[in-house]
């Protein structure tokens, strides 16, 4: 049998998936039922039933999300910690890696996650209204979420169920290392210009915070994220590991580094998922959302703060940057 299905990690994982899904299914039919039947303005005994019945599903889909936010980083965790039996790897980097099937998981729950949210903010929205106005649009997003969990669901068995521990991985250091640092690096970008970048589209999320505009919002998140990757593996990394050849996005989920990663990571997150929220929810039922815009600046600060925290602190402590 496969060593990594024995991981008690692992285990939990996959028991929770299930379950989760299982709930989720159950969610998805009674959904299917309130969706064609809804109607608030009538005072019918099958409309009354239907309000009782959609505050149990509601809570049973709330509860399920809740736990799949938690389970993302509990996944990493589960994830770093298999690095201790494939051989070769270092950290979730080279376990990530072991398969075709490890990165398109990876980069499918981060937008999953983002799904989630986005709903949990707008069955926020309707339950708030004496007239749940949003009913049927949330039963829609959320079926389109149950939809993305089975894909995710499928991918998690594909995924883990192909991991040997047999056959070495590659390393972090083979898979982010300095020698390949000119050819990873998008745009063809050198150093210098990746932080130039960096910092432009930090203070343009925030210009575009103030316009207000939720296209250009969503462009220049996007574009954030992205260069952000880049330059916490390629620059802020290295001085979190205080060593210029050390470049990899897993290794500061590690205690050697204090867990560091989850908060650069969860940070950028969240500074531009609250931006995505924003843009969605004005598209979606014309409805600004300022305090949105608030909690990104703040999360997008953090996670600047952060990363040039640990620039600065190396060099005054050696003079020199790496």
């Amino acid at each position: 049998m496969n060593n990594v299905l024995l991981s008690n990690e692992i285990i939990v994982f996959l028991f929770t998936q299930i379950i989760l899904l299982t709930l989720l299914t159950i969610s998805f039919f009674y959904s299917l039922s309130i969706i064609k039947n809804w109607d608030y303005s009538k005072t019918t005994q099958e409309q009354y039933k239907l309000e009782k019945r959609s505050y149990l599903v509601i809570l049973i889909i709330s509860f399920t999300m809740i736990i799949k936010i938690f389970l993302m980083p509990y996944f990493t965790y589960s994830i770093d910690i298999l690095s201790h039996i494939v051989p070769g790897a270092m950290c979730a980097a080279g376990v990530i890696g072991a398969n075709d099937y490890g990165q398109p998981l990876l980069s499918f729950k981060v937008i999953l996650l983002f799904f989630i949210g986005i709903w949990m903010i707008l069955n926020t929205l309707d339950l708030k209204e004496k007239t749940y106005p949003y009913t049927k649009k949330k039963f829609y997003f959320f079926i389109l979420i149950f939809l993305l969990v089975i894909i995710e669901t499928v991918l998690d068995i594909l995924y883990l169920t192909n991991i040997s521990t047999q056959e070495p991985v590659l390393c972090c250091s083979v898979i982010f290392g300095a020698s390949s640092t000119g050819s990873q690096i998008p745009f063809n970008l050198n150093i210098p210009m990746l932080l130039v970048l960096f910092y432009l589209l930090y203070f343009l999320s925030i210009f575009v915070n103030i316009q207000k505009n939720p296209y250009l919002n969503i462009l220049v998140n996007i574009l954030f994220i992205y260069i952000s990757y880049y330059a916490v593996t390629y620059f802020f990394g290295t001085y979190v590991y205080q060593l210029p050849t050390h470049q990899c996005p897993f290794c500061m989920l590690q205690h050697e580094y204090f867990y560091i990663g989850y908060f650069i990571w969860g940070s950028l997150f969240l500074g531009v998922f609250f931006a995505f929220a924003y843009s969605v929810l004005k598209l979606l039922i014309n409805k600004s959302l300022d305090y949105t815009l608030m909690y990104s600046l703040i999360f997008n600060t953090l996670f600047v703060l952060i990363c040039t925290f640990y620039t600065l602190r190396f060099y005054f402590v050696n003079g020199v940057f790496l």
